[in-house]
């Protein structure tokens, strides 16, 4: 056991290693016609303390004199996905990819866990979008969350409507426990029609209803069990590390 955990943690240090030596550690500008820096145009990654704790975030756009977008990452960080799948936003935007308090950049294992609440994190993005009006010089800016982000978006927009221009939502939180429990039903169902006994048993062992909210047990059975039923997130996508190259990490 120790043997294999030895190796296992070499190949993780090989691979940081990879990363670290591969990776400039800041995101390359744009070019203009000529391969020099495109002027007037902005492509940086900073840290800027934010509710007393060191937040860091990539800020990316062609003119600066663009409308701000800040953008509120859900479950996980996804700013190193636009390598491999450009968004196309910084060419009208300002984009501000916030890694928001104890995640990605902005981790850190002295940030109390206790701080990071929903109260927080709203606190926290008023308090960036105040940074981002005056550095930029714009009275208002765009917010948009994404899934996670978008329960923190939809309640800064409605605390502080003065801040914004829009807010825009991508997967929209609603009503998350209804969601949870019809896709509970809906798998349920399908693993009865196909005859899975086992699975049927975890989930029926797993209940997700109004009063148990959804478990621990449900929520490690949830993804697989999704996932076998061909539920993804993208195309032919079983495994978010499958399915990432290691090299759209890069900036």
């Amino acid at each position: 056991m120790v043997i294999i955990l030895s190796v296992v943690l070499l190949c993780i240090l090989t691979l940081c290693g990879t990363f670290v030596l591969l990776s400039p550690g800041k995101p390359q500008p744009f070019p203009d016609e000529n391969g020099k820096p495109l002027a007037g145009s902005i492509s940086e990654k900073i840290f800027i303390n934010i509710g007393g704790v060191k937040q860091g975030m990539f800020i990316r756009g062609k003119d600066t004199t663009n409308p701000v977008l800040l953008y509120l990452h859900g479950g996980m960080p996804d700013y190193f996905l636009t390598r491999k799948y450009p968004t196309g936003l910084e060419d009208i935007f300002t984009v501000v990819w916030w890694e928001q308090r104890g995640s990605g950049l902005s981790y850190s294992s002295e940030i109390p866990k206790e701080s990071v609440t929903p109260e927080q994190i709203i606190s926290d993005t008023e308090e960036l979008t105040n940074y981002l009006r005056n550095r930029f010089g714009k009275e208002k800016i765009y917010l948009m969350g994404h899934s996670g982000g978008t329960f923190i978006g939809i309640q800064v927009a409605a605390k502080a409507p003065e801040l914004y221009f829009a807010y825009i939502g991508v997967a929209q939180m609603s009503d998350q426990l209804k969601s949870e429990i019809l896709a509970y039903e809906y798998m349920l169902e399908k693993f009865r029609e196909q005859g899975n006994k086992k699975m049927v048993r975890k989930l029926e062992a797993a209940p997700v209803n109004i009063s148990a909210g959804t478990t621990d047990a449900y929520l490690a059975l949830r993804d697989p069990a999704m996932h076998s039923l061909n539920w993804h997130h993208t195309r032919n996508a079983f495994s978010y590390l499958r399915n990432i190259s290691p090299f759209t990490c890069l900036p």
